[in-house]
Formats: structure tokens, sequence, C-alpha cells
């Protein structure tokens, strides 16, 4: 079965620190958890009893008898401020320290973690101080608890400024010191694996507050293995039945693929000795939330989803790596396009191993993963894996220094910025690669989805600012306004007022803000822009009749509208801008005789026979009258104009053949046009220069241009190998038909240019 949405997931990030309401003093109605209920003792005896036992195995295994001791005191001490106080399963509340710490020493943290693991909900829950923590097991400790419990005190007015602050102070804490957050999420795992005992309502709310913080988090600092199971765990308590109904067909799948995946463990197994590497193999299987992911994101069914089991194969050495990946090379043939080397550059969380898919038995591709223990440890572990803190005689590895600069990088965030929405936005950089995130030339942060243009970036900032780019600089160089912005970009975008959003644009926005606006801007602009033009060509077909212009509340008006299926007055005249309709017939309406004319060639040849006065062209009018492309007409030419339906007037050279076809076609849509004593600067018109192919004629080239007070739009060459010559097709920006003659003199001073030819047509 295929998923194509997923439901229930809310948008942002939600505040999740403040805890439920807490008893203040031992011996009140017991408190819950985070997240849950509180509940009192329950009457029924037997209840389990929480063991330190397991713990204190796991801790002897890689802490000094003195840190053990240590441990288990501030067991005792939390055990004692917890006393009476219950779990919403009936638990006493001391097994979630317990369970917390447990996951802590998997990580092998040091005593002071475990020691405040246990400590970290007697603030907030019993009312104990700092100071007295940090009398009894230190000041490390202290501040440690501190840090996990200031997370929770978060009381604000407003969702959205509690969403930022909790956030901030979470990173800010985490940034102060790394194991805060390390607790914090040794915590939450164990709430979600024991959501359970509370309403189905809390289990989603819970669920989604830790999908959208704390799973980021955990994948950030590299934490997969926790990153994995919560995952999974959120999305049983969101969609529990699709976790049913896809955890079941996981089991089959597995079953039926047993056959399969034996008979490539025993390939491997034989392959890998056979060429002297020694490796230990193990299968590995995608998540349930990883498949179900990949099944919305790509609308697929559980049964396109291929790469659910794969092999992780885990060497001594780095070349090993690769050699064990040839030599599985060799034995079934790489689905091309499927390799990533994860090895020789890393992911940001330190993530480090060979990707390849390879065609199995039955045609079944299975993913392989090559990495060495280390990396298999990192991989798992993260930030956590190999602990060291603050030992200055031991050096940190590549992840903890990348871990500690990002660390560090919080924190001089938070000193220039003191806005939590600020702040927030600059740490969704790291959180939240999905998304792009760049730079204004102030420093601000712009999030725009993956694959977004500066078009999408100059509609981020104001729409002004979008419907009048016409450039961009992205890192301090110019580039085209179609290129794919990447996180850490300063983009700058240059304006003119002359500008106007481009159709084109819509090709490749990605924001559905850029691509509203420009639909809008095109959709009421050339309306506008319309109905001037048509209001326009109206009167002079009126001034040729020698007919008095009509009011705007002339009754005649609403007869035409309703007659020709129109709704009003301007969308009758913008019909005549984009060429819809004739401005002679629609004069002829208003002639005393009032009858409606048809639109005939006669009636057209009447009307422009009689014509004097031609529509003058500024060059600048928009939409409604466009400078030909074929031909590039320049103030000083003779140009004629067409009327093309749905574009308007469309201005070309009267020497151009492409003008001269399409009048020889429809002569009645062709009327007399001539340039305003007033034209538009920046007008294109192309050359095709012949030149020499010599060093250095390029650059001489673009500076006599420039010199000349042009600019070169567009430029590709074709070579010639047999007169070692090279045509050059230019697109360029000139004034007048005089200031491109200029040009043409500056360029016939370079000694290399043989022929210079004006593009007509």
């Amino acid at each position: 079965m295929a998923f194509t949405t997923l439901r229930g997931a809310s948008s942002g990030l939600l505040a999740v620190l403040k805890k439920g309401p807490r008893l203040r003093r031992r011996g009140k109605q017991p408190a819950g958890v985070p997240g849950e209920a509180a509940h009192p003792a329950p009457a029924a005896p037997g209840n389990a009893i929480a063991s330190l036992a397991p713990l204190t195995e796991v801790i002897r295994q890689y802490l000094d008898p003195k840190d053990v001791e240590r441990v288990k005191e501030a067991y005792r001490f939390a055990d004692q401020a917890h006393l009476g106080q219950f779990r919403a399963s009936g638990e006493p509340y001391i097994s979630h320290p317990i369970a917390v710490t447990e996951i802590c020493a998997g990580w092998k943290l040091d005593a002071a973690s475990l020691m405040a693991a246990l400590l970290h909900d007697v603030i907030e829950d019993q009312d104990v101080s700092k100071q007295e923590i940090a009398e009894r097991f230190g000041a490390d400790v202290a501040e440690i608890v501190d840090g996990v419990t200031k997370l929770q005190r978060l009381e604000y007015a407003s969702k959205a400024e509690q969403q930022a602050e909790s956030f901030r102070k979470m990173l800010l804490a985490m940034a102060r010191d790394v194991r805060v957050i390390l607790i914090k999420l040794a915590d939450r795992l164990h709430n979600m694996r024991t959501l359970g005992a509370v309403s189905a309502e809390k289990r989603r709310r819970i669920a989604r507050e830790t999908l959208e913080i704390y799973t980021p988090i955990a994948h950030r600092l590299g934490l997969n293995a926790l990153f994995r199971e919560l995952q999974d765990l959120c999305f049983q308590a969101i969609h529990p039945n699709r976790y049913r109904v896809l955890h079941k067909a996981l089991l089959a799948a597995r079953g039926n693929r047993r056959e399969v995946l034996s008979k490539i463990h025993e390939a491997v197994s034989a392959a890998l000795p056979a060429a002297g590497i020694e490796a230990e193999i193990s299968g590995r299987e995608k998540s349930l939330y990883g498949i179900y992911k990949k099944m919305v994101e790509q609308k697929k069914s559980f049964s396109d989803v291929l790469d659910i089991y794969g092999f992780r194969i885990i060497v001594h050495t780095l070349p090993e790596c690769y050699l064990a990946m040839g030599t599985l090379h060799q034995l079934y043939r790489p689905v091309p396009g499927k390799f990533k080397d994860y090895i020789a550059i890393p992911k940001l969380n330190g993530y480090q191993s060979l990707h390849t898919t390879l065609i199995g038995p039955y045609g079944t591709p299975v993913e392989f993963q090559f990495r060495t223990r280390d990396m298999d440890h990192v991989a798992e572990e993260g930030v956590a894996s190999h602990w060291l803190y603050k030992d200055p005689n031991v050096s940190l590895n590549d992840l903890q220094k990348r871990t500690h600069q990002w660390l560090q990088s919080l924190l001089d965030i938070q000193s220039q910025t003191g806005d939590s929405g600020e702040f927030l936005e600059h740490v969704k950089v790291d959180l939240f690669p999905d998304a792009v995130y760049v730079f204004t030339p102030r420093g601000k942060i712009i999030s725009l989805p993956r694959g977004a243009t500066p078009v999408d970036f100059a509609y981020a900032i104001h729409t002004d600012v979008g419907n009048q780019a016409v450039a961009a600089k992205i890192n301090g160089e110019f580039a085209p306004l179609r290129t794919e912005l990447k996180s850490g970009d300063s983009v700058e975008i240059v304006t003119s007022s002359a500008s106007r959003p481009s159709a084109q644009w819509l090709n490749y926005v990605r924001t559905g803000r850029a691509r509203s606006e420009i639909r809008h801007y095109l959709r009421t602009v050339k309306y506008e822009e319309s109905v001037a033009f048509g209001r326009r060509l109206l009167l002079q077909a009126f001034d040729q009749l020698n007919l008095p212009y009509p009011d705007d509340d002339d009754p005649e008006w609403e007869k035409l509208a309703k007659g020709s299926g129109a709704q009003s007055r301007d969308e009758i005249l913008a019909d005549i801008g984009l060429g819809k309709r004739l401005a002679a017939v629609v004069a002829r309406r208003f002639a005393p005789e009032n009858a409606m004319v048809a639109t005939t060639a006669a009636v057209v040849d009447e009307i422009t026979a009689t014509t004097a006065t031609p529509i003058l062209i500024h060059g600048n009018e928009g939409q409604a009258v466009q400078l030909a492309p074929c031909c590039g007409p320049l103030p000083g030419d003779a140009i004629i104009g067409g009327i093309r339906l749905g574009h308007g007037l469309v201005v070309h050279m009267a020497e151009c053949s492409v003008a001269q076809r399409q009048r020889a076609r429809e002569p009645e849509r062709w009327i007399p046009v001539a340039w305003d004593t007033k034209t538009a600067r920046h007008l294109t018109t192309r050359l095709d220069v012949t030149a020499l192919n010599e060093r250095g004629v390029l650059g001489r080239l673009a500076a006599e241009i420039t010199e000349a007070d042009s600019n070169i739009l567009h430029l590709t060459m074709q070579d010639d190998d047999v007169s070692a010559t090279a045509v050059l097709h230019l697109t360029l920006q000139v004034d007048s038909r005089n200031h491109l003659a200029q040009v043409i003199r500056a360029i016939r001073h370079v000694p290399q240019v043989k022929k210079i030819v004006r593009v007509k047509g």
C-alpha cells in the first residue's frame, strides 16, 4: 500500500521543554514525567522496584571505583528526592532517571554527566536548590542539572515567541556544555519509549515535538542510532495504524527475501577473505520511518521500495574499505550513479562510509556500506563516540572539532543577535539542511527551498525588489537570475525602475510567493497596460472617423460589452490593446448609424486609408507594445506595427522580412507607427562581427564597446578553421540608431575586425 500524504505533521518548531504541573515539595501529590500526567501511587501492591544494579554493571567497566561510588551517592539523593512520586505507568519515578542514566552510560559519558542524569529532575520537581547540589556533588554537576532544568521553565504569551525562545535556550545551554543536550536527548528517548501510559492526543503532541526538534539535533550531533529510534517511535505515536501495517509488511518481506540475502551473505563471506580482507559482515534494515518517508516523498508503494535491506562491511583500515568495495564490484554488477564516497567527503555530522548499490541474485538491488570500526562507532554515536570532555591532554577528533566549532558559533551568533527569532533562523542553516539559507548584504538570513534562485530571494525581501530585479550578485560576483543558490551564499539584487517581471521567471522560481507575485503582476499590469494602449488605438480610430470619443459612462459601452461577451468597458479596451478586437470595428459601433460592423478587411482599409497620425512609440510601454526581437528596431529606424492576437502591438523595422511575410497574410492587423521624440534607453539590437581569430581580439572588442557606452548582453562565437576567422554574434544595448553607428565605428578600431553586419530579421 502507498501513502501519499503525511497527515498530522505540524509545521514550525514547537515548544517542547515545558513540563506538566510539578509539585514543589516531597510528600505532596506525586508528579509525572514530561508530557505525562501525574498519577498517585496505585492502591494495589506489587509496583515494580527500580534497581541500580544494571547501571552499576555498565559503569564499572569504564569508571574508577571512586566515580562509581559518586554515581551511587547521586542515586541515593535522587531516590530520596523523588520518594512518593510515580509515573503515569505506576512505576516509581526514580525508574526514569535511572533509565536516562543507563542511556548516557551506553555513550560512556563521564561521572559528572551520569550524576547529572540521575539528578536532572530534582530541581524542577522537588525544589532542591542548585546550591545544595553544588555543595554535595560539585559545581560541574550543578551546572549541568541547572542547564537541563532551565530548558523547562518557559512561559511566554506568544506561541511563536515560546517556540523560538525555547529552542534558543536549548541550543545555548548545549553550546556551553554539550552534556546538557545529551542528557536531554536521553531523557526524551526514554519518555518516547514509555508513551503508552498517556492519552493518544498527548502521544501525538509529544511525538511531533520530538520529530521537529530533537531528531534534527540528534542527527546534527551524529547520534544516528538515537536519531533512527526517535523517528520510529514518533512514527508509531503519530500514525499507529500505518506503523502496524508497515511493520507487518516488513516482517513478510524479510521472510520472502531471506533466501536472497542468505546467498549474498555467503558469497560476500567467501569473496572478501579470498581477497585477503578480514571483515565483519552484518545485515542492515531501513527504519520504518525511513521507508514511510520514502513512500510519501516518491509516491511509491511498499513493494517499490527496493533498498529496505542491505549489508554493512566493517574492516580494519581505511584502504580496506576501497579494496572491499572493489572486490564486491567484481562479484556483483554496480548500479551506475549509486556510489557515494562519504569517506573522502564526510557528512556535516562526521558520518564516514562508502555506499554502493549492487545487483544481487534474481536482479535484486542491494546497498552495501563499507567503513572501519571507528567510522562505525562515530556513525552510530556521533559526538558521544570516544567521549572526550575538556581534557587538554587529549586531542579531539575531527567530528568533535567540528561540533565544538558549531557550538561555539551559537554563542557568537547569540552575542550579535538579541532576537530569538533571528537566532533561530541562523541555527536552522545547520539543523535543517533540506532548505537553503542565504544571506542579505546586511547579514540577515533568508530561508528558501532547495533549488531557489535570486528571483525567489528578491521576492522574499520585498515585492518591489522582485518586480524590479535585473541582475544578481552572488558572493560579490554577477550571476544570472536563474542561478541556483546554495546555503551560505551572500546575495545582492540589482534593481532598475524600468525593469519588469518576465514570464520566463516562472520556469525557474521555486517559492510560492515568487510565483504568485509574478503571475499577479503579469495579469494586472499587462491588463492595465493593455487598457491604456487600447484607449490610444481607439482614440486614433475615432479621430479618423471624425467622431467624438464617448464618455466613460456612455450607455453604448454597456450595450457593446453585452453584445460581444465582455464584462466592462476596460475589458473591451484591453482586448483592443491585446489585438483581440480591432479599434476600427469598435469605433464604428459609435457611428451615427449605430450599426455593429463586422470585422472585414474593407472596413479596416476604409479607416487605415485615411490614417494620418501614427501611433507614437516610446520603447518602454510595457507588455502592450513590444519591440520585435527578430529585427530589434531602434529609434531612427523606419518602423511598422502589427497587432498580434494576445500580445498587443509588435513593432518591426519596415524592412524586416518577418514583418513583411506576416503583413502579406493579415494586412488588416497592421497600423502606421512612428518613434516619439523621447524614447527609452538601453534598447536591444544584434550585430554579427567577423574578425581574425587571434589572441586578445575579444578583449579589445569588449573594451571598444564599453568605451562607446554600450553593453554586451549576449555573445556566441562560430569558428571558421579554413579562413582562420570567427563570427561573433553580439546582442548589445544601445539608445538609438545613431548610438549604434557610434558603436560600429568603435568596433572598426579593432584591426582584426573584417566585417560588421546588423541583424535585421
